[in-house]
């Protein structure tokens, strides 16, 4: 008899695990493109860039990231919102408000500016495993390229993205090395509402690197494009065709999706730069070149604990962000042509796809063996970046208000708001880089 409390109390403790575990597990599965692409956002590139800011500006340039999220999360939910009410990829999407070699020429600036980014990319993951191993960095970026590639080819999206959705996990390393240093948070609070601002063309140039790395062309498209093989997927009409019920239940997810997925791409851009304001700025190392030197520079002043998460960290970002931007390229260029794509197609039904899939990762690859400073490899990818997003985003925001397209779940005020916003923002610091 006394062992019946305690049965009932275990039973009671192991449903209550099971609805905990069933609940997470429902949260986590409402979670998808918006949450894969906000991960991706903080690839190895971006490190480096965010690296670069806080390295060279201290804690003067957590503004910026502060600024971009309520831009990031407009622009997202706006390229979702265009896939999932039309059906149609972006695009294809753009090829019915500007003429057909308007949006290749942007896809072919994109497949130029993605294959920059993929190339600095793994280069990054290959120099991050250098350090952890003590060699080995062209033999790995090799490895890490072909297991990559062959997933994106020969792995149905639906099993794919299950490992793309975990391995947004490993970004909270960045956040885990702010327990290595020390941080006064008071300071942090009055940098962030009052920043010291310096007019000048390094500050300048860090800032389009910052927002054209956070505010990426290769992220409408990938999001556009997954909102579309979801649906697909799960035998889903697109919104214009759905009862009212569902399509409000769709909007909403995707508003979460999309919000949680900025939320941490946000996160992480704020803790690197502030890792680096206050490890690297505060020692005097003002000029950081790519994330792995980051990772390497840290060691002596955080410590070692700072320095495994930011490097295995580096890795993780670069396995999930590359199939993004190598993905994102083969929706642009099959669209722009009118040509079979998706990742659940098989390699056979969507040859041309694929073989630019094929293509941006083998010249990103051979890119290792050109004599390319990787700093200049990355700053011409976000100017490019940059430049290519604002006619997309002049373009986006049109098409997001046409009731031919949309019907009625055009953008809602405050989506076209930002949007614009966002828009102007890239536009001006594009133009202010130029003039400076």
């Amino acid at each position: 008899m006394n062992d019946t409390p305690d049965r009932t109390t275990g039973h009671r403790l192991d449903a209550a695990a099971t609805h905990a575990k069933r609940k997470f597990e429902l949260g986590i599965g409402r979670l998808g493109p918006g949450l894969i692409t906000g991960a991706a956002d903080d690839d190895p590139s971006g490190i480096a860039t965010y690296s670069q800011a806080g390295a060279q500006f201290g804690l003067n340039m957590l503004w910026s990231v502060v600024v971009a999220y309520p831009l990031m999360v407009a622009v997202q939910v706006i390229s979702a919102r265009i896939g999932r009410v039309t059906g149609k990829g972006l695009a294809a999407n753009l090829l019915e408000v500007l003429p057909r070699y308007a949006v290749v020429a942007l896809a072919l600036l994109l497949f130029v500016a993605n294959t920059i980014n993929i190339g600095a990319d793994i280069a990054a993951m290959g120099a991050a495993a250098e350090l952890l191993a003590g060699g080995g960095a062209i033999a790995f970026t090799i490895f890490a390229a072909a297991i990559s590639l062959l997933l994106q080819v020969f792995v149905p999206y639906h099993a794919y993205v299950k490992y793309l959705k975990w391995l947004t996990l490993v970004l909270f390393a960045y956040v885990g090395v702010v327990f290595a240093v020390h941080i006064d948070w008071i300071e942090v609070a009055r940098s962030v509402v009052a920043p010291k601002i310096e007019i000048s063309a390094a500050w300048i140039t860090v800032i389009v690197a910052v927002f054209g790395t956070t505010i990426s062309p290769y992220l409408f498209f990938w999001q556009t494009a997954e909102e579309v093989e979801d649906m697909e997927l799960k035998h889903q009409s697109d919104l214009r065709h759905m009862t009212r019920p569902a399509a409000r239940h769709q909007l909403k997810r995707m508003a979460i999706d999309t919000a949680t997925g900025m939320a941490i791409s946000d996160i992480i851009s704020f803790f690197i730069i502030l890792t680096t304001a206050v490890t690297l700025n505060r020692a005097g190392i003002t000029d950081i070149e790519t994330s792995a030197q980051a990772a390497n520079a840290l060691r002596p002043i955080a410590g070692q604990f700072a320095f495994l998460l930011f490097s295995l960290g580096i890795i993780g970002t670069g396995f999930l962000a590359v199939p993004v931007l190598a993905g994102s390229t083969g929706y642009a260029m099959a669209e722009a042509f009118g040509l079979p794509k998706g990742l659940e197609k098989k390699p056979g039904a969507a040859k041309a796809f694929y073989g630019v899939i094929v293509a941006a990762m083998v010249i990103a690859l051979a890119s290792i063996w050109m004599p390319i400073d990787p700093i200049k490899m990355l700053f011409w990818s976000a100017v490019i970046n940059g430049v290519v997003s604002v006619p997309i985003l002049c373009a986006m925001m049109i098409l997001a208000r046409r009731h031919q397209q949309m019907g009625a779940y055009v953008a809602n005020p405050w989506q076209w708001i930002f949007g614009w916003a966002a828009t102007a923002v890239m536009a001006g610091a594009v133009v202010a880089m130029f003039l400076l």
